[in-house]
């Protein structure tokens, strides 16, 4: 007869009591390494744990207070506020005075959801030292913390557990906990309970002791965990994905550096993980827009119409059908020829009005309706380019300062190879061979 689970989760219960057994970490918490230093040495400072849940955050905090004579308070930054941060201020006062002064502690988890007033009320004590402060979030301090208060606080970034991690916390629980110890329990794919755990203790271990109160039903102590009752305990999990914080923008700069760099494998990988963590299909046809114009460019014009076409598309049919002409799109930009020219001349050209303002039209581009300003030389000597051999008369069509300037330079990918030879032969002396960029000539 098997004995009834405890009510504590078994993540709770197998949280690391001692710096020995903490498992993962190890650019942190390996010989001479920085949290290493501070628990051998007792040199506390003010921290900031950066990293995904189930990784260790609340754990080392945790593991820190205990190793150092401190008082140590916990706050969630869910639930508590500036009353409650000023409480324990108070209290830190009053461990600096007496005959067994102490330093205090605090750990706030999920610091990231405080606003702007109550990240300010730690500001004064973090800064004297009347409160050390460790603070858990999930979020990219640098968009989500105070810039004060980080400048306060020595940053570490935690990394997701690793397979081999995590097989090793999951033979760590089945060898102490004391429920799971009375069972003999296999898997028929232990790999697969890292893919759904995702790098995430916590997760790992709360599903597996799920799985093994639904395998134990049959009053067997002899169990067997196999993939249809994984799929049903994590509940086919999906990927981790904000669609606002750092990891929608590391994915999309991942789409466009991959279809920028001509790899069309790589693009739809990236596009891929973001549909199933459920972006917006509207905002990747917008970036695929931008992309074709800015990277892809004069190379194959046509990108530019395609793309459009499946913005449009998007619009109209949705998801789940939109995922395919996504997929159309950007493995076609992916496998253009690609040139940014007309990106750097619109660039230059923006640089050169920014630094000379307001140069004036030349007189013989200006339109001339009234006859003063025909009188006043507005529109003479304009060749009209139509009337000339080859529709072209080569004139000056740049600010008298800037006459000598090239801003767009095609390159010899795709069509625009074309576009450099017809320009060559127009402008010979504008587009050598080996064109070098030209500055613009000073004032």
């Amino acid at each position: 007869m098997t004995h009834s689970p405890p009510l504590t989760p078994l993540a709770e219960r197998m949280r690391p009591q001692t710096a020995m057994a903490f498992i993962g970490q190890s650019h942190l918490m390996s010989s001479a390494a920085p949290l290493q230093e501070i628990l051998s040495t007792g040199q506390l400072t003010s921290l900031i744990f950066w990293g995904p849940p189930g990784c260790g955050k609340t754990t080392l905090a945790r593991l820190i207070a205990q190793s150092l004579d401190v008082a140590f308070f916990e706050l969630s930054a869910v639930s508590a506020g500036v009353k409650e941060i000023r409480q324990v201020i108070e209290q830190a006062k009053a461990n600096q005075s007496g005959l067994f002064a102490k330093p205090t502690l605090l750990f706030i988890d999920e610091i990231h959801r405080f606003n702007k007033s109550q990240q300010d009320a730690l500001l004064h004590s973090v800064e004297t030292g009347e409160v050390f402060l460790i603070g858990a979030t999930t979020e990219n301090p640098s968009f989500e913390v105070n810039p004060a208060l980080i400048s306060r606080c020595q940053v570490y970034t935690l990394q997701p557990h690793s397979p081999a991690e995590l097989a090793n916390i999951l033979e760590r629980a089945l060898r102490e906990d004391v429920w799971l110890k009375q069972f003999q329990i296999d898997f028929e794919d232990r790999d697969l309970l890292f893919q759904y755990a995702g790098g995430d203790a916590r997760i790992l271990l709360n599903r597996l002791e799920l799985a093994v109160k639904i395998a134990s039903r049959s009053g067997q102590s002899e169990l067997n965990l196999d993939k249809a009752l994984l799929q049903r305990v994590f509940q086919n999990p999906t990927l981790k994905y904000d669609h606002s914080g750092e990891e929608h923008y590391n994915l999309i700069s991942a789409l466009i550096k991959s279809v920028r760099g001509s790899d069309p494998d790589g693009a739809v990988y990236w596009l891929a993980r973001m549909l199933e963590g459920g972006e917006d299909p509207l905002f990747i046809a917008r970036r695929l827009l931008i992309l074709a114009s800015e990277d892809v460019g004069n190379a194959e014009p046509y990108a530019l119409s395609l793309a459009n076409a499946c913005f449009q598309s998007v619009h109209v049919i949705g998801m789940p059908e939109a995922r395919i002409l996504l997929a159309q799109v950007t493995t076609y930009l992916a496998a253009c020829p690609k040139s940014n020219a007309a990106y750097v001349a619109i660039e230059a050209a923006r640089k050169d009005v920014k630094k000379y303002m307001h140069l004036p039209v030349p007189l013989h581009l200006r339109n001339a309706p009234t006859t003063l300003m025909k009188d006043l030389g507005y529109g003479q000597e304009y060749q009209y380019s139509h009337d000339q051999p080859e529709h072209f008369s080569q004139q000056q069509y740049l600010p008298d300062q800037l006459r000598k300037r090239n801003y767009y330079n095609p390159t010899q990918q795709g069509k625009e190879k074309n576009l450099r030879r017809h320009l060559q032969n127009l402008w010979p002396e504008r587009y050598p061979e080996h064109a070098q960029k030209q500055e613009p000539e000073q004032e």
